[in-house]
């Protein structure tokens, strides 16, 4: 009796060369609504992430923190936007490919694409849709000495989970959005919390920094303006203190159990960059109209796509991809004719090429 053949696991990789339709870089919101959008063109699609898990940054940096400008949704976590996505792609059961980086795109004879990625893994496919943010991105670490002893076990620049800093005494490094809003999230939870920025000012969103400069007022929160941080101590990656300067009254020591410093990231196309595309300030070029770079068979869609007046934000992305998916339809069959429908009257097709 012949085995049924086990259907394989939309979240593993293997050795093979995978053959796909739609190949997209990146599974963050926009990537992963690209899933969607491709799924109700009747096209299936293959996710390359460099992440362990889907969701980009609004699962790796800031799962917690509210978005506010998602249609429908008044206030909403930015893991729950990641979760719903994901529920949302169900049907159309995705191939993800975690955890590697693609490296190089050859363009074939035949017009489709030989992907490879930093794990070794081909892939061939004949459109690729680009959805890697801002790029690869790592966070921009202080230059304090020995700080990678301590990274991971008490000095983290993302947080998954709030709970998981309860109690804690935490210092906060930063006056930007991050430093501003985790902030807020932590002070209710924290032993103790203080804010180090090197300015007297944040640059946040006005209505955060009134809240924030209530907490301080109250003395929830313990601010050292015009401070920048110095040294750590502790043992086996354990703080105990955190050192900091302040530009006239000199060095002091704050109790710390945690450190979070909030500097931003730094961005890079990476192998992106080698590949051709028209690129400004670290962006792809696309048609905003289609989502199309200028070459043949390559979108790109969410941060890492310019065009003039461009708006970076989730919908503007979501936005994009759609555009794409219409676009893509009609360039993978030139000779097909496909009317416009709304997912009112097509519904939701499991019959994907």
């Amino acid at each position: 009796m012949s085995q049924q053949k086990k259907s394989p696991d939309p979240f593993s990789t293997f050795n093979e060369t995978i053959e796909t339709k739609v190949f997209i870089i990146g599974a963050g919101p926009v990537g992963l609504f690209a899933v969607f959008m491709c799924g109700m063109a009747g096209l299936r699609c293959c996710v390359v992430d460099s992440l362990p898990h889907i969701g980009g940054q609004c699962q790796a940096l800031y799962p917690e923190k509210s978005i506010y400008d998602i249609p429908c949704f008044p206030d909403i976590l930015a893991k729950d936007v990641v979760s719903r996505l994901s529920e949302q792609i169900k049907p159309f059961s995705p191939r993800f490919c975690l955890e590697q980086q693609v490296q190089s795109a050859t363009q074939q004879e035949d017009g489709r694409w030989h992907v490879r990625t930093s794990t070794g893994q081909n892939f061939l496919t004949n459109s690729i849709i680009v959805c890697a943010g801002s790029g690869s991105f790592v966070p921009k670490r202080p230059p304090l000495h020995e700080i990678e002893t301590f990274e991971g076990k008490s000095v983290f620049y993302s947080i998954k989970n709030k709970k998981d800093l309860s109690g804690q005494n935490v210092v906060i490094a930063g006056g930007g959005d991050s430093a501003v809003d985790w902030a807020l999230l932590l002070q209710p939870i924290a032993k103790s919390l203080h804010i180090v920025h090197r300015r007297d000012r944040f640059t946040a969103q006005e209505h955060s920094v009134q809240q924030l400069k209530q907490h301080i007022d109250q003395g929830h929160i313990t601010f050292h303006p015009f401070c920048q941080l110095q040294d750590l101590h502790g043992q086996n990656g354990l703080l105990e203190h955190v050192g900091i300067v302040h530009k006239e009254q000199g060095y002091r020591t704050i109790k710390s159990d945690i450190l979070l410093p909030f500097f931003g990231l730094q961005s890079d196309l990476g192998p992106l960059g080698q590949w051709g595309l028209n690129i400004a300030n670290q962006r792809i070029c696309i048609d905003p109209t289609t989502g199309t770079t200028n070459k043949p068979g390559i979108y790109a869609a969410g941060d890492i796509a310019t065009y003039p007046h461009k708006l970076k934000l989730i919908m503007t992305g979501f936005a994009e991809v759609a555009q794409i998916a219409h676009h893509l339809k009609n360039y993978l069959f030139p000779d097909r004719f496909f009317a416009f429908k709304h997912s009112t009257s097509s519904g939701i097709t499991k019959d994907l090429i």
